[in-house]
C-alpha cells in the first residue's frame, strides 16, 4: 500500500533537495556499504550504508554525508535511514518488514531502467527524485533487471495512525531486544502498542 505524499508535509523539503543526497551518495563510492543480513530473501547483491538504526545515529557514517543527515533528521520520529544499493539482476523476494506501526520512505537516487517495487498488488517503478511512502509490513518485493546498480535512500518513521498492520507491544520489544540485547532501553514504541 502506497500513501499520498500530501499526508507528509515535511516531504517537500526532502523532495526539493534529493539531488543534494545523490551528490553525497556519489562521493561515497562503494565505501562503507555492507551486505544486508537477511541473505535468504535476495539472490545476488543487496548492500546498505546505514545512517540511523532504531533511533541511534551512526555518527561516522553521518559525518560522511552531512547535508543528507540534516535532511533526514527533519523526518518526524526518524527511526532508520540509509542507502540501499541493489546490484544488477538482483531480486529481493516477497517479504514483510518490521516493526508494525512504521512507514518507509523511498528516495530514488540512481535508478536504471528495469527496477521496480511491488507492494501487495501494486507495482511502481522507481524514478529518480520521485519520492514515495509505503507500509513495509505489507508483502513486498523488489527487482533490478538492469546491468547497473540501483540506489535509493530508505527512511523509516512511526505512523501507527496510518498503517494497515497495527503494532503489537510484545513483538516490537522482542525484536528490538534481539537486535540490541536484553537490557536495551529503546526509543520507539508505537502509540497503538502501549
Amino acid at each position: 500500500m502506497f500513501f499520498d505524499n500530501s499526508l507528509f508535509p515535511w516531504l517537500a523539503n526532502i523532495q526539493d533537495n534529493w539531488r543534494v543526497i545523490r551528490t553525497e551518495l556519489e562521493g561515497l563510492g562503494g565505501d562503507g556499504f555492507a551486505p544486508w543480513y537477511e541473505k535468504h530473501i535476495y539472490n545476488r547483491n543487496w548492500n546498505v550504508f546505514g545512517l540511523y538504526g532504531w533511533g541511534v545515529k551512526l555518527d561516522r557514517h553521518c559525518e560522511l554525508v552531512p547535508e543528507t543527515t540534516k535532511l533526514i533528521e527533519t523526518v518526524p520520529g526518524l527511526l532508520n535511514a540509509g542507502f540501499s544499493r541493489m546490484g544488477p539482476k538482483t531480486h529481493i523476494k516477497p517479504h514483510k518488514g518490521f516493526p508494525e506501526g512504521v512507514l518507509r520512505l523511498h528516495i530514488p537516487l540512481i535508478v536504471p531502467q528495469g527496477c521496480a517495487l511491488r507492494v501487495e498488488r501494486e507495482i511502481r517503478e522507481w524514478k529518480e527524485g520521485e519520492l514515495f511512502v509505503f507500509d513495509d509490513c505489507m508483502a513486498h518485493e523488489a527487482w533490478n533487471n538492469s546491468d547497473e546498480y540501483r540506489t535509493v535512500m530508505l527512511v523509516d518513521f512511526p505512523a501507527d495512525d496510518l498503517v494497515i498492520v497495527k503494532p503489537r507491544k510484545r513483538r516490537t520489544e522482542t525484536f528490538v531486544r534481539k537486535l540490541f540485547g536484553k537490557r536495551t532501553e529503546f526509543n520507539y514504541l508505537p502509540k497503538a502498542a502501549e
